[in-house]
């Protein structure tokens, strides 16, 4: 199959560029590519592109909470409903609720901040080998190629803007269950991108949902392509701390400290390159064993 390693972020920011269909109200549309759902990071970022529609351009998200509610069909423009919920002297928020067919699929609620100064600390980045030693995910597909799902391999192998590197792909396919539900991966986005910074956070958004259940899966000795289980994301928090470029590398390290009652509950820390923490994630998923699964 012939892959064009190097696709333009034309597409991804296609994607984002929501049309204007009424006051505070915006539809959004699917990729041609996308599967037989949504993917969720698009229902967050697009919902946060809305929202942001709406708010002065002194203020920038710094933290955001959505519920998925249905399964989104790709088919189908996916129209963005925003409330103005507040608009203070330093804080903005704003409610987003995302329907098709006139049911809702996904609800946001955003918080926007003027720019302040105050006390500064963060936690540390993780020891990580850098991107350029590691394997691209094309490099990954022919290491693994008899070990990987057929499902997994047309995933890792569709043309993409994104560009992944896997700290550790032998803990995705070890023999035995791991003792730590961890990993860490590099992303950017081939860029370059625009300078604008709402566009970067957006993207952000939309990054933020990438793997994080299969974090949870790795102590299980599975991933989210295993046709005995069904994976879904619950909900998703993300909290912007400073400014970023997301067509710069950045480090995504990723933890599942808890799973229970078909849920687990999975966070994240991204750091730039020279280790500054720039957002923080938390998200639970579904993870129901399918009937007569191992």
């Amino acid at each position: 199959m012939s892959v064009d390693h190097d696709a333009p972020a034309s597409e991804l920011l296609a994607l984002l560029d929501l049309e204007t269909i009424g006051d505070d109200i915006f539809r959004g549309h699917s990729p041609a590519s996308s599967g037989k759902q949504v993917y969720g990071g698009q229902a967050i970022a697009q919902a946060l592109v809305a929202a942001t529609r709406t708010v002065p351009t002194d203020r920038a998200v710094h933290s955001l909470h959505g519920y998925f509610v249905l399964a989104g069909d790709p088919r189908t423009p996916i129209d963005f409903a925003v409330e103005r919920v507040r608009d203070g002297k330093s804080f903005t928020t704003r409610r987003c609720n995302a329907t098709q067919r006139g049911k809702t699929i996904f609800s946001l609620e955003a918080s926007f901040q003027i720019a302040e100064t105050g006390l500064t600390h963060a936690a540390a980045m993780p020891a990580a080998p850098d991107p350029e030693t590691l394997d691209d995910v094309h490099a990954l597909v022919e290491r693994f190629r008899a070990f990987m799902p057929d499902q997994a391999k047309r995933w890792l192998e569709k043309p993409r803007a994104l560009d992944m590197r896997f700290i550790d792909p032998e803990a995705m396919l070890a023999p035995e269950p791991q003792p730590r539900a961890e990993q860490m991966i590099w992303f950017r986005i081939r860029g370059p991108l625009p300078d604008t910074r709402a566009l970067h956070h957006a993207l952000l958004a939309y990054l933020s949902d990438m793997t994080l259940l299969n974090t949870a899966l790795i102590a299980h000795r599975r991933t989210i392509f295993d046709p005995h289980i069904q994976v879904a994301s619950l909900d998703h928090a993300l909290w912007i701390h400073r400014d970023f470029r997301v067509d710069d590398w950045l480090l995504y390290a990723q933890e599942s400290p808890m799973a229970s009652h078909a849920r687990a509950l999975t966070r994240g820390q991204i750091f730039t390159r020279n280790g500054a923490l720039v957002a923080s994630v938390a998200q639970e998923g579904l993870i129901r064993l399918r009937n007569n699964a191992g």
